[in-house]
């Protein structure tokens, strides 16, 4: 059966490390999970002709959109982890599925006010070391 989008959640420790309080931003609407790896080339005389690679660094980045509401915490709390430069850690859930959890660094933030119609943000995070699969929750 097919994941439904609305239980992928991006959700955001607003608590401490010692005592972690996971809240999904309730104004959420999209989110998407990029995962890549770098290539480095390994081509020699030998390899006949063609370039030969093997992976190198890898890296994740979470971007996520919705409609902007004041006082919703996790939207507060990684807003102010990005003008005071400190990491959050996030954790991307899907529903009955392992939860994938790492520390990552509010690269920028965009709100966006229409004349015309509801005020929406978008958020960049920059994933920092690599995300931890965690049991199902």
């Amino acid at each position: 059966m097919a994941v439904k989008g609305v239980d992928v959640l991006v959700l955001v420790n607003v608590g401490t490390e010692g005592s972690p309080q996971w809240e999904a931003g309730a104004s959420q609407r999209g989110a998407t999970l990029s995962e890549s790896v770098d290539t480095i080339e390994t081509t020699t005389k030998g390899t006949g002709g063609y370039k030969t690679y093997e992976y190198g660094l890898a890296d994740w980045t979470i971007s996520m959109e919705g409609a902007y509401i004041k006082d919703d915490t996790a939207y507060t709390a990684l807003v102010t982890a990005m003008r005071e430069k400190k990491k959050v850690r996030v954790r991307w859930q899907e529903e009955n599925q392992a939860v994938y959890e790492g520390e990552a660094l509010v690269t920028s933030r965009d709100l966006e006010g229409p004349y015309d119609g509801e005020a929406t943000y978008s958020i960049e995070l920059q994933g920092s070391g690599a995300p931890v699969l965690q049991p199902t929750p």
